[in-house]
């Protein structure tokens, strides 16, 4: 069961329940059975990163270890990151209760081979069924996610070419190399993908069936930059992190994404179509072509109230003797009120200094809003964490207690769905 919530005005505690405590979560790791291949590659180093960060974010790992990966890494490092048993040879896994790569391979929900090798790949592509590996991926059912590593020519050559594409038209999802310095000295295509590379692709199959399945949301993020002249701008303090987090979210329950962001350091989620923009009325003209084929329009970004009325053409100077400077504004249009497409579902943000609740009530009301997130714009601008308040049309406010922006953001997801009305069904005829 939930914790209970903070009474209005009471601080919650740092240390409260998480997003999978507090109610229905998106994030498809959580619980999920992966099962890891790892092959004869100088990067199965980065495999033991890929398999510490599974378990971190929820899932549980079992490794499968080529007699070519027992070469770089052995199995005692997977068991130490991931609490379960690492096999390496035909053999394993069988006992009274299991049957070895048959159990193996029934119990995955995600059968991922990072590093492949370029003998891994031929192998798997002709089904080869003498190790482990092999006789594994014959048995499963669950969908399989290959990450190549390899020299630049070996990547290239028409054999592996060949392989790629007939797993790729059993329903395989390649992750390509990429380029930079490989083991051999040379620069080139071959390097293993990142592992946030990897980790975005397991989460994007993952989610495929998940709250969100078949919707479009558009989400945007980060402060508008309002320019003054070449060099300077009016701005605001948002990081951008809530809305990144947001469009994660929305990516791990199966939704199609378009993240609209205002400039930010931030890696954009994978999977994710990024548009870049810099002022509020860039953001309004993408955000209204982007909402025609949506189902949900999350408004996450700090958008600038107001800009320069004229933006100089050269940096201007300060002159001798002067001690003020005068800087006419003119009011951006309201972005979330001007949208009113039918059928589309408007989720607001209200970042207040004080009287919080009234004015999300206000917004929720003025904007013609679904849903309104309320937070104290001191504690959660540019913060890793974040305390909110989900106002809705109807029904009690739901205090939500301190946690990472990262599951905040599933749990809004989640509420974000209950609001949606039932996808059309396509006719049998």
């Amino acid at each position: 069961m939930p914790a209970s919530p903070p009474k209005a005005g009471q601080p919650p505690c740092p240390d409260g329940p998480s997003s999978a405590e507090w109610g229905d979560t998106v994030s498809p790791l959580r619980n999920a059975r992966i099962l890891l291949g790892v092959t004869g590659s100088v990067a199965a180093y980065k495999a033991a990163d890929l398999a510490s960060r599974l378990v971190q974010s929820g899932a549980q790992v079992d490794t499968i270890l080529t007699a070519g990966a027992l070469q770089f890494v052995q199995p005692l490092l997977f068991t130490a990151l991931t609490r379960r048993s690492a096999y390496t040879d035909l053999a394993d896994g069988w006992s009274d209760h299991t049957s070895g790569h048959v159990s193996l391979a029934a119990a995955a929900d995600l059968f991922v081979v990072a590093p492949a090798s370029a003998n891994a790949i031929a192998r798997l592509a002709l089904g080869l069924a003498d190790d482990l590996l092999g006789t594994t991926a014959l048995s499963a059912t669950a969908p399989l996610i290959i990450a190549p590593a390899m020299e630049h020519g070996m990547w290239h050559h028409p054999a592996v070419i060949a392989h790629v594409a007939t797993l790729q038209a059993r329903g395989a999802v390649i992750i390509p190399p990429e380029p930079g310095r490989l083991a051999s000295g040379a620069t080139g295509d071959g390097r293993l993908a990142s592992v946030e590379a990897i980790l975005g692709h397991i989460r994007g199959v993952l989610g495929r069936g998940g709250l969100l399945a078949g919707r479009h949301v558009v989400v945007t993020a980060g402060g508008t930059q309002e320019a003054v002249d070449p060099v300077r701008f009016l701005g605001n303090r948002s990081s951008g992190r809530m809305g990144f987090a947001l469009a994660l979210a929305a990516l791990d329950a199966g939704a199609s994404v378009t993240l609209i962001t205002a400039p930010t350091h931030l890696p954009p989620p994978i999977g994710a179509q990024v548009v870049r923009v810099e002022s509020a009325v860039e953001m309004q003209r993408q955000v209204n072509a982007a909402v025609e084929t949506a189902s949900a329009l999350v408004m996450a970004a700090a958008v600038a109230d107001f800009r320069p009325a004229v933006t100089a053409a050269r940096k201007i100077k300060k002159r001798d003797g002067e001690q003020t400077w005068s800087l006419p504004l003119t009011r951006n249009d309201d972005i979330l009120a001007s949208i009113s497409r039918p059928g589309l579902v408007k989720i607001g943000f209200a970042a207040e200094t004080d009287d919080l609740l009234r004015h999300a009530e206000a917004k929720l009301a003025h904007k013609g809003l679904a849903m309104i997130v309320a937070n104290d714009a001191m504690a959660t601008i540019g913060q890793d964490r974040s305390t909110a308040i989900l106002l809705r049309r109807e029904g009690a406010p739901e205090f939500l207690p301190e946690m990472d922006k990262g599951e905040l953001a599933e749990v809004i997801m989640s509420r974000i769905a209950g609001l949606l009305p039932p996808l059309a069904r396509e006719s049998d005829e």
